[in-house]
């Protein structure tokens, strides 16, 4: 396909997600499935195109003055990609195949609009009801935040040192331009471009032999914080598909006891092959069965209780674009009752003197900061661990990311912005005893 046909595609998809109202990633494999002659290449060129535009959705309309689905593909071409007008016209030229060429009110958009008066909702790309939330913890800032947060995401890796170490898969993925991150000290990024395709990691060796995992340095990070040391008892209590719980086992090396579990047995079903190719040996999962508790025998023994809460996602808005458009308010309450319930859950099973560690994907201040400090309220012996000294754990790094996350006296904020990584919350507090 054409470069020129490939906006074409672009266009006729974004019309199908905005008519039908469907998720962007089913109506971009139904779209595969129809028109086999498109070619690896064409499919993640095509993808790429539909994705930045849901990056820029709101951004982009009102650049070019438009709401159609072609304005959007062109004003996002200009915001997301920086495509002068004459390239544009170039693609644009009605031929076979081809977008039909630019109008006068589409060249005059592009001349002479921009989102210098664009409302913050608008110039962040992101629904206007959530403006008054992220107003909450940004400030005048929020628009800034939200177009970092509708950036492509790069790939991140994370080397598991039980079986390796970072210089090692740095030398083996070098064909891949994998370079250390900027914080957590065992991790990989791998920067895409915006058409480009997903570089394979799973079939590599090093992933294969459970060298490498995939994950967010922000997550790698989250983990990090929660100081698992060897020798402990830890419960991952909302363990899915075990990314955290990973990156725990290499943290404990492979000594003392790791117990995954979830309310959602469907959400653990990848994590036993995860572990068996990680070389964890002491991670112990708990499925759920029935209404019975898979932690009955566990009462007040865990030095350290993880929760990886349900949560909004609006911290990895950048990963999936279109789920900020399709989130509605009654889900926020949803997920505020669901993290009362799991943090209730942790508070029997952690020892005196031991620790929870409460983690988000989330920068909303309700789901993050109130929703501890209503925690701490119902629970007199707990008490939040200051920041400065969890963060003391990343060792050199320590001064710089408290300089760069956001600091609250709940806990640390991570950004695209502020960190490069997804946007996680933190949160360790310490029982008394």
């Amino acid at each position: 396909m054409t470069p020129a046909a490939r906006l074409s595609a672009a266009i006729e998809l974004i019309d199908t997600i905005e008519r039908d109202r469907v998720p962007a990633a089913k109506a971009l494999k139904e779209w595969g499935t129809a028109h086999r002659f498109a070619g690896s290449g064409d499919r993640a060129a095509i993808a790429g195109l539909v994705w930045d535009v849901l990056r820029r959705y709101a951004s982009s309309a009102f650049l070019m003055d438009s709401d159609t689905a072609r304005a959007r593909l062109i004003g996002m071409l200009r915001l997301e990609r920086n495509m002068d007008t004459a390239t544009m016209e170039a693609l644009f030229d009605g031929g076979r195949f081809a977008p039909a060429p630019l109008t006068a009110a589409e060249q005059a958009a592009l001349s002479h609009r921009s989102l210098k008066d664009a409302p913050a909702a608008i110039a962040g790309d992101y629904p206007d009801w959530l403006d008054s939330h992220l107003a909450k913890v940004f400030g005048e800032d929020r628009a800034a935040e939200a177009v970092a947060m509708a950036s492509r995401a790069p790939l991140d890796l994370r080397v598991n040192t039980l079986k390796s170490n970072r210089d090692k898969v740095l030398k083996a993925l070098a064909h891949l331009h994998a370079k250390p991150t900027q914080w957590s000290p065992n991790g990989l990024r791998i920067e895409l471009s915006a058409d480009a395709r997903n570089p394979g990691i799973q079939a590599e060796e090093d992933f294969i032999k459970g060298g490498v995992e995939v994950q967010d340095e922000g997550s790698q990070l989250a983990a990090l914080l929660t100081a698992a040391k060897p020798g402990e008892q830890v419960i991952d209590l909302c363990a899915g598909a075990g990314g955290k719980t990973l990156a725990l086992a290499a943290m404990m090396q492979g000594k003392g006891r790791l117990i995954a579990t979830d309310s959602d047995k469907r959400q653990l079903v990848p994590i036993h092959e995860r572990l068996s190719r990680a070389g964890v040996h002491n991670a112990d999962v708990r499925t759920p069965k029935g209404e019975a508790d898979p932690l009955a025998d566990i009462s007040g023994t865990a030095d350290l209780v993880v929760i990886d809460a349900p949560c909004t996602g609006t911290g990895t808005w950048r990963r999936n674009p279109d789920a900020k458009w399709r989130m509605r308010p009654g889900a926020l309450e949803v997920r505020l009752k669901d993290q009362a319930e799991v943090l209730e859950r942790s508070v029997p099973l952690v020892k005196a003197g031991g620790r929870i560690a409460y983690i988000t994907c989330s920068v909303l201040a309700e789901e993050n900061g109130e929703q501890v400090r209503a925690f701490v309220g119902r629970h007199p012996e707990l008490a939040v661990v200051p920041p400065e000294q969890t963060a003391s754990v990343l060792w050199d790094k320590a001064e710089a990311f408290a300089q760069a996350a956001l600091q609250s006296d709940e806990g640390w904020l991570m950004t695209p912005r502020r960190t490069g990584t997804d946007g996680f919350f933190v949160s360790v507090l310490r029982k008394a005893g």
